[in-house]
């Protein structure tokens, strides 16, 4: 294989990212982790605290219908439809697209501020994973016989770090769809009002989204506190990972899984 040749600018520059992306690293390791730890335990304690979730219920602002009155209702149109003939296609489409009787609906606000909440956490996240995940990668030397458990150790660290982007990214995807899932339970409500099982949903969905949003900070801080969890917690340490010899013969249940 050639031998790539770069020019001294260019080596310049290279050095000077990685040892940026370097101290970046580790100042996220040492400071900002336990930083965020003790910030999502206080939210834990605050916005996720309640028990009774009966507190999150909102009231639909959609009227039960008076069955005398849609009877009557009926009845009209129906004569209506006898001396003017069937419904055209386009009085069809246009009684579909028409919006409920009540008026606009609004969304749970206390569900809606706790997205606020969480979304940029998980973003915030991601990010200082990709950064400490090309730091690990960084650090890893070529495997040679002998002496490489250190190396695997390594590799661990980084498939864990790895995993844990990808499931905040799968949490990001599945956060959005509740906007989609409460959106049609709603518009079923109020074109069904007399039908009490889709209001059920749309008070169902508000209290699943919190719950899924307190597992998602669950995840997040668990992955920040994680470090210190290992009993070997020279694990993440930024010495050992830039010398990964120093990890042989410690930790060994790691490598198993």
């Amino acid at each position: 294989m050639a031998t790539l040749h770069l020019s001294l600018d260019t080596k310049k520059q290279v050095e000077g990212f990685y040892q940026k992306l370097i101290k970046e690293a580790e100042k996220l390791v040492s400071v900002f982790f336990p930083q965020k730890m003790e910030e999502l335990e206080m939210l834990l304690k605050t916005s996720f605290s309640d028990e009774d979730l009966a507190s999150l219920k909102v009231p639909l602002d959609i009227p039960f219908p008076d069955p005398a009155k849609e009877e009557a209702k009926r009845k009209k149109e129906e004569e209506k439809e006898a001396k003017e003939g069937k419904k055209d296609k386009d009085g069809d489409k246009e009684e579909e697209d028409s919006g409920p009787p009540c008026g606009p609906i609004c969304s749970n606000e206390r569900v809606e501020s706790l997205l606020q909440e969480v979304k940029p956490e998980i973003q915030t996240l991601k990010e200082k994973l990709h950064t400490v995940s090309m730091w690990v990668q960084l650090q890893i030397p070529k495997i040679e016989d002998g002496n490489n458990f250190g190396v695997a150790v390594q590799e661990k660290v980084f498939e864990l770090l790895t995993n844990s982007r990808t499931k905040m990214e799968a949490a990001q995807t599945q956060l959005s769809k509740y906007y989609m899932e409460r959106g049609d339970a709603v518009a079923k409500a109020s074109k069904q009002p007399h039908v009490g099982d889709y209001r059920q949903l749309v008070h169902e969905l508000d209290e699943s989204q919190y719950r899924e949003l307190r597992v998602v900070i669950l995840d997040i801080h668990n992955t920040y506190v994680r470090p210190a969890l290992f009993e070997c917690k020279s694990l993440w340490s930024p010495s050992v990972l830039k010398l990964p010899q120093q990890l042989n013969g410690i930790c060994p249940f790691l490598i198993g899984g």
